[in-house]
């Protein structure tokens, strides 16, 4: 099942996604007044399953304007240096323990929004991503029942200001401009990807594939990176875990290869969609 949130006539709905149409479940699922609420319920989605099950539309997808899948996650929390490939480009080592940075929720933005290239920095880099969508929240949770909590995947381009990125060694601020962090198109349910493991995951800036990778060659795997966050944080029923990019990334390529105004970086994996973003000058 696909899910997205999305905005129709000045309001904000969410609901799935039948071929080119979408079922607005907003108003027909009782309870659950967002796609993170519906997610938290098991019982209010599987009523969502059923009434994708007819297989009827209330209007094309094309007139909707999308939001990012989860509109404002409580937290969004990220990996670096995750696959072994790109730790190798990047000059690092696989550690004990994931490395860990935050996004703030106002720094995402939807399939087909631009991406805002900041005029304090001319590199301003892709990163394309797996990211996993919390259901069930919890702390300290054993990694053998991580993936209970796992709603769904959706792309993420992990996009990054690589000057700000190493103004200092903490990674904060090149991570968190606005119009940065793509997160969509839709939620594809757990239940349709029954193993991530075999999922793979590709970047390509203006047609040309520059990143690929397959979510078997994780350092941390997806439980691993569940388990070990609870043990701080408690997860919540949509917050994002973002996994990690693999190797190809455009400051690490010589000569460096940038996004700029005029491009377009599209986020790739079968299973569950292509994330496609033009690239403009922040104004």
């Amino acid at each position: 099942m696909k899910l997205i949130s999305y905005r129709r006539a000045g309001r904000a709905h969410y609901g799935v996604v039948i071929g080119d149409g979408v079922n607005e479940l907003t108003d027909r699922v009782a309870g659950a007044a967002d796609l993170s609420a519906l997610l938290a319920n098991p019982h209010l989605l599987a009523q969502a399953r059923q009434i994708a099950a007819a297989g009827k539309t209330d209007y094309p997808l094309a007139s909707v304007t999308l939001e990012p899948v989860i509109p404002k996650p409580g937290k969004v929390v990220c990996v670096g240096i995750n696959y072994v490939e790109h730790a190798h480009e990047a000059g690092r080592k696989i550690g004990q323990y994931p490395v860990i940075f935050q996004r703030y929720s106002e720094t995402l933005i939807a399939h087909g929004a631009p991406l805002l290239r900041p005029k304090v920095s001319t590199n301003f880099d892709f990163e394309a991503e797996l990211a996993v969508v919390i259901g069930k929240g919890g702390a300290h949770i054993d990694p053998a029942n991580a993936m209970e909590h796992v709603a769904g995947y959706t792309c993420f381009n992990d996009a990054s200001v690589r000057d700000w990125q190493f103004h200092t060694h903490q990674y904060g601020m090149g991570k968190n401009f606005a119009g940065t962090g793509a997160l969509g198109p839709w939620l594809v349910t757990a239940d349709d990807i029954p193993e991530y493991r075999e999922l793979t995951v590709s970047g390509r800036l203006n047609g040309e594939q520059l990143q690929s990778g397959k979510l078997s060659e994780l350092a941390f795997d997806i439980p691993a990176l569940i388990a070990y966050i609870s043990q701080a944080l408690p997860w919540n029923p949509g917050d994002i875990l973002a996994t990690g990019t693999p190797s190809g990334i455009g400051f690490k390529r010589n000569p460096p290869i940038f996004l700029e105004a005029g491009g377009v970086f599209e986020v790739t994996i079968p299973g569950i969609g292509t994330l496609s973003n033009p690239v403009v000058d922040e104004a």
